[in-house]
Protein backbone atom coordinates (compact mmCIF):
# COMPACT_ATOMS: atom_id res chain seq x y z
CA UNK A 1 0.00 0.00 0.00
CA UNK A 2 1.71 3.47 -0.98
CA UNK A 3 1.74 6.47 1.45
CA UNK A 4 -0.29 9.91 0.07
CA UNK A 5 1.82 12.88 -0.11
CA UNK A 6 0.76 14.08 3.19
CA UNK A 7 0.23 10.62 4.83
CA UNK A 8 2.58 9.49 7.76
CA UNK A 9 3.60 5.97 8.39
CA UNK A 10 1.44 4.88 11.69
CA UNK A 11 4.31 4.79 14.12
CA UNK A 12 5.64 8.47 13.10
CA UNK A 13 3.85 9.88 15.62
CA UNK A 14 5.82 7.68 18.37
CA UNK A 15 9.21 9.19 17.70
CA UNK A 16 8.54 12.89 18.87
CA UNK A 17 7.47 11.88 22.32
CA UNK A 18 10.06 9.16 22.20
CA UNK A 19 12.47 12.32 21.19
CA UNK A 20 10.90 14.81 23.61
CA UNK A 21 11.31 11.52 26.27
CA UNK A 22 15.06 11.27 25.66
CA UNK A 23 15.84 15.22 25.86
CA UNK A 24 14.09 14.81 29.23
CA UNK A 25 16.16 12.26 30.50
CA UNK A 26 19.24 13.84 29.24
CA UNK A 27 18.42 16.91 30.47
CA UNK A 28 17.98 15.46 33.77
CA UNK A 29 21.38 13.39 33.48
CA UNK A 30 22.77 16.82 32.81
CA UNK A 31 21.46 18.16 36.32
CA UNK A 32 22.49 15.41 38.53
CA UNK A 33 25.81 15.41 36.08
CA UNK A 34 26.56 19.19 36.88
CA UNK A 35 25.47 18.20 40.74
CA UNK A 36 27.87 15.97 41.11
CA UNK A 37 30.80 18.53 39.46
CA UNK A 38 30.05 21.15 41.92
CA UNK A 39 30.55 18.34 45.11
CA UNK A 40 33.62 17.20 43.63
CA UNK A 41 34.63 20.99 43.08
CA UNK A 42 33.83 22.22 46.08
CA UNK A 43 35.05 19.45 48.42
CA UNK A 44 38.49 20.53 46.33
CA UNK A 45 38.67 23.95 47.09
CA UNK A 46 37.61 23.24 50.35
CA UNK A 47 40.72 21.38 51.06
CA UNK A 48 42.55 23.26 48.78
CA UNK A 49 41.44 26.03 51.41
CA UNK A 50 42.34 24.60 54.94
CA UNK A 51 45.87 22.96 53.08
CA UNK A 52 46.64 26.70 52.16
CA UNK A 53 45.89 28.17 55.46
CA UNK A 54 47.92 25.57 57.37
CA UNK A 55 50.46 25.38 55.33
CA UNK A 56 50.52 29.35 55.17
CA UNK A 57 49.94 29.89 51.59
CA UNK A 58 46.38 31.95 52.80
CA UNK A 59 43.30 31.22 52.65
CA UNK A 60 40.27 31.54 49.34
CA UNK A 61 38.33 34.29 51.19
CA UNK A 62 35.65 33.10 48.66
CA UNK A 63 35.16 29.77 49.59
CA UNK A 64 32.82 29.88 52.38
CA UNK A 65 29.76 32.14 50.38
CA UNK A 66 30.50 29.89 47.06
CA UNK A 67 29.95 26.57 49.40
CA UNK A 68 26.61 28.69 50.44
CA UNK A 69 25.23 28.82 47.07
CA UNK A 70 26.66 25.30 45.45
CA UNK A 71 25.25 23.26 47.91
CA UNK A 72 21.44 24.41 47.33
CA UNK A 73 22.60 24.34 43.63
CA UNK A 74 23.66 20.96 43.79
CA UNK A 75 20.15 19.76 45.41
CA UNK A 76 18.05 21.82 42.87
CA UNK A 77 19.95 20.35 40.29
CA UNK A 78 19.92 16.57 41.08
CA UNK A 79 16.43 16.44 42.87
CA UNK A 80 14.37 15.97 39.02
CA UNK A 81 16.61 13.34 38.44
CA UNK A 82 16.13 11.51 41.63
CA UNK A 83 12.70 11.85 41.58
CA UNK A 84 12.68 10.11 37.87
CA UNK A 85 14.49 7.51 39.42
CA UNK A 86 12.37 7.20 42.04
CA UNK A 87 15.21 7.17 44.37
CA UNK A 88 14.01 10.33 45.87
CA UNK A 89 13.23 10.55 49.80
CA UNK A 90 9.91 9.18 50.53
CA UNK A 91 8.61 7.49 53.48
CA UNK A 92 6.98 4.19 52.68
CA UNK A 93 6.10 3.23 55.57
CA UNK A 94 2.43 4.18 55.70
CA UNK A 95 2.06 2.85 52.13
CA UNK A 96 3.70 -0.84 53.15
CA UNK A 97 0.38 -0.74 56.23
CA UNK A 98 -2.51 0.21 54.01
CA UNK A 99 -4.35 -2.25 51.13
CA UNK A 100 -2.98 -1.29 48.01
CA UNK A 101 -5.59 0.52 46.82
CA UNK A 102 -5.63 3.44 49.27
CA UNK A 103 -1.88 3.02 49.16
CA UNK A 104 -1.57 3.39 45.68
CA UNK A 105 -4.12 6.34 46.15
CA UNK A 106 -1.78 8.22 48.58
CA UNK A 107 1.30 7.88 46.53
CA UNK A 108 -1.07 9.60 43.70
CA UNK A 109 -2.22 11.98 46.33
CA UNK A 110 1.70 12.48 46.97
CA UNK A 111 2.76 12.99 43.39
CA UNK A 112 -0.46 15.68 42.81
CA UNK A 113 0.87 17.42 45.74
CA UNK A 114 4.12 17.37 44.79
CA UNK A 115 3.20 18.95 41.32
CA UNK A 116 1.28 21.41 42.76
CA UNK A 117 3.82 22.78 44.87
CA UNK A 118 6.58 22.73 42.12
CA UNK A 119 4.46 24.81 39.94
CA UNK A 120 3.78 27.10 42.27
CA UNK A 121 7.70 27.19 42.75
CA UNK A 122 8.09 27.43 39.72
CA UNK A 123 5.64 30.41 39.46
CA UNK A 124 7.28 32.33 42.24
CA UNK A 125 10.81 31.79 41.36
CA UNK A 126 10.32 33.51 37.83
CA UNK A 127 8.26 36.40 39.41
CA UNK A 128 11.38 36.56 42.14
CA UNK A 129 13.82 36.24 39.20
CA UNK A 130 11.93 39.23 37.15
CA UNK A 131 11.58 41.05 40.64
CA UNK A 132 15.19 41.30 41.37
CA UNK A 133 16.12 42.13 37.80
CA UNK A 134 13.98 45.08 36.98
CA UNK A 135 15.35 46.62 40.24
CA UNK A 136 19.03 45.73 40.16
CA UNK A 137 19.59 44.24 43.15
CA UNK A 138 22.96 42.79 43.38
CA UNK A 139 24.69 40.65 45.97
CA UNK A 140 27.53 42.33 47.46
CA UNK A 141 29.77 39.98 50.03
CA UNK A 142 33.17 38.38 48.83
CA UNK A 143 31.75 37.91 45.18
CA UNK A 144 29.29 40.86 43.64
CA UNK A 145 26.84 39.58 41.24
CA UNK A 146 23.37 40.24 40.66
CA UNK A 147 21.11 38.88 42.98
CA UNK A 148 18.63 37.40 40.34
CA UNK A 149 21.28 34.44 39.57
CA UNK A 150 20.78 33.19 42.46
CA UNK A 151 17.30 32.61 41.62
CA UNK A 152 18.18 31.30 38.20
CA UNK A 153 17.92 27.56 39.18
CA UNK A 154 14.32 27.85 41.12
CA UNK A 155 11.84 27.87 38.36
CA UNK A 156 14.14 25.73 35.78
CA UNK A 157 14.43 22.93 38.43
CA UNK A 158 10.80 23.14 39.74
CA UNK A 159 9.85 23.17 36.10
CA UNK A 160 11.56 19.91 35.73
CA UNK A 161 10.19 18.60 39.23
CA UNK A 162 6.48 18.74 38.30
CA UNK A 163 7.17 17.39 34.84
CA UNK A 164 8.53 14.70 36.39
CA UNK A 165 5.20 14.67 38.97
CA UNK A 166 3.07 15.29 35.78
CA UNK A 167 4.81 11.87 34.52
CA UNK A 168 4.24 9.85 37.86
CA UNK A 169 0.37 10.64 37.64
CA UNK A 170 0.08 9.83 33.99
CA UNK A 171 1.85 6.50 33.87
CA UNK A 172 -0.68 5.80 37.29
CA UNK A 173 -3.29 6.52 35.49
CA UNK A 174 -2.41 4.09 32.34
CA UNK A 175 -1.06 1.05 34.07
CA UNK A 176 -2.17 -1.16 31.26
CA UNK A 177 -0.15 0.89 28.70
CA UNK A 178 2.85 -0.27 30.66
CA UNK A 179 1.86 -3.27 32.26
CA UNK A 180 4.00 -6.24 30.38
CA UNK A 181 1.88 -8.02 27.79
CA UNK A 182 1.83 -12.15 28.17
Amino acid sequence: KQMGLFQRPASSGRRPMEALARAHRLILAAGAGAAALLLGAMAALVTADVVGRNVGLGALPWIVEVSEYSLPLATFLVAPWLLARGTHVRVDALLTVLPGGLGRALDRGADLLGLAVSVIFAVYGARTILSSARQGSMVFKALVFPEWWLYAPVPICFGLLAIEFGRRLARAAAPAASAPHG
